[in-house]
């Protein structure tokens, strides 16, 4: 059995920014997917997005295609999904929750859980119009998010173990 104590290791940057916009990508589908099921508007998440970045007011507008929204929308997705995998790998380098697939698994969906509720629940403190996407879909597309995060990055990073790195087989 592995330990999974406190080691200075750092994360595998590279690693963990293709893993963002693959997460990012995955996420992405499984709510549109997740909208359409729901009879709901595939814009309307791609304002709210926006909203954050630009104002409320963007709220406003018909949740209808526009293809200044839904740029502006995948840019802060992406960046945030960036963001949101390197935070992942800060927490899964130093205490190894590399050590293997079902490991990282778990850091995965456990990150995943926490990334909703604090997108859902404290984000919605300064973003009140989050509060209206909380759903079982979303809490489902976090969790995803989060094993597909995981899991990426296990099998894109590379190790350094004794000053040499070692690229994971698969």
């Amino acid at each position: 059995m592995h330990s999974h104590h406190f080691a200075s290791r750092t994360p595998d940057w590279r690693a963990a920014a293709i893993s963002g916009c693959i997460a990012g990508l995955v996420f992405l589908l499984l709510e549109l997917f997740a909208m359409s099921i729901l009879g709901q508007s595939p814009w309307g998440a791609p304002r709210m997005i926006v909203a954050i970045a630009l104002s409320r007011d963007v709220l406003s507008l018909p949740a209808t295609f526009g293809f200044g929204i839904i740029f502006v929308g995948l840019i802060v997705h992406f960046v945030l999904s960036v963001i949101f995998v390197l935070v992942l790998a800060v927490i899964i380098a130093p205490f190894s929750l590399d050590s293997s697939m079902r490991m990282a698994s778990l850091a995965g969906a456990a990150f995943g859980v926490a990334l909703y509720l604090v997108n859902f629940y404290g984000m919605s403190h300064l973003f009140p119009w989050l509060a209206d996407a909380r759903s079982w879909a979303s809490f489902v597309s976090h969790i995803v998010f989060g094993l597909v995060a995981a899991d990426t990055y296990l099998r894109l990073e590379t190790k350094e173990e004794a000053g040499v790195s070692v690229r994971r087989r698969k």
